[in-house]
């Protein structure tokens, strides 16, 4: 079993001192990093750093933010994706999610989160460039997965596919809840884990145009709530 990882940005200039760092710890790991620079769509980067290394079926592929920090052993953190990854029909892992998607399509609408549907925590850093965790529940199997780290087997990413919806007008949103959605809609099992991981950011782009009309799309497309 191999194991992959991919992130892509849409600047082709030099690499951030955070993304240098994820490179290298992802060397550690003896995990085979591509980096998509300049790409115009996350949805066909993925699929493009997929087809080219057209993984066995059983080999991992992680898809992830590139301002992240990872803040594991190597060797422990291999092995929790693959103990987490084993079983006859595994989905995604990550370390945020929830077990309810209502109609608004939102997964960490702050309603679910108060009634105890959401799994995960994540460290992140405000605009002081102080740390902070968002706790969000428990680690368990959840319905949807937030897209800053997702790894899943080949084999399950080939049945789910990576092209982007013709529905969706934005190519860098909504990427995380169509995959994550269709593997639990596939009949796979998305988990949320425990990995220690650093968010350079807030995560917040539900401002963006682009944000809300692939959201507004995703709902007219899908039959909402999800929930398990």
């Amino acid at each position: 079993m191999n194991i992959y990882c991919v992130f892509c940005t849409r600047s082709s200039e030099k690499i951030t001192k955070t993304t240098q760092k994820l490179l290298e710890f992802m060397a550690k790991c003896e995990i085979k990093t591509l980096v998509m620079a300049g790409a115009d769509s996350i949805f066909s980067a993925y699929e493009k750093a997929f087809n080219h290394v057209k993984p066995n079926n059983e080999d991992i592929f992680i898809f992830c933010h590139d301002d992240i920090e990872i803040r594991e052993e190597p060797e422990i953190f291999k092995n929790k994706l693959k103990e987490a990854l084993s079983g006859d029909k595994p989905g995604f892992v990550g370390p945020a999610g929830t077990t309810r998607l209502s109609e608004n399509a939102v997964w960490w609408d702050h309603e679910l989160w108060k009634a105890g549907f959401h799994r995960g925590r994540v460290k992140h850093l405000d605009p002081q460039g102080r740390e902070y965790e968002t706790y969000y529940g428990e680690p368990d199997s959840v319905v949807v997965l937030d897209g800053l780290f997702l790894a899943a087997k080949a084999r399950t990413i080939r049945e789910v596919g990576l092209e982007k919806p013709d529905y969706f007008e934005g190519e860098w949103d909504f990427y995380d809840i169509h995959y994550t959605t269709t593997a639990h809609q596939k009949g796979f099992t998305n988990k949320v884990i425990l990995l220690n991981i650093l968010h350079n950011s807030a995560g917040e782009l539900a401002g963006r145009d682009s944000w809300h009309k692939n959201r507004e799309a995703y709902i007219k497309n899908t039959n909402l709530p999800l929930k398990i």
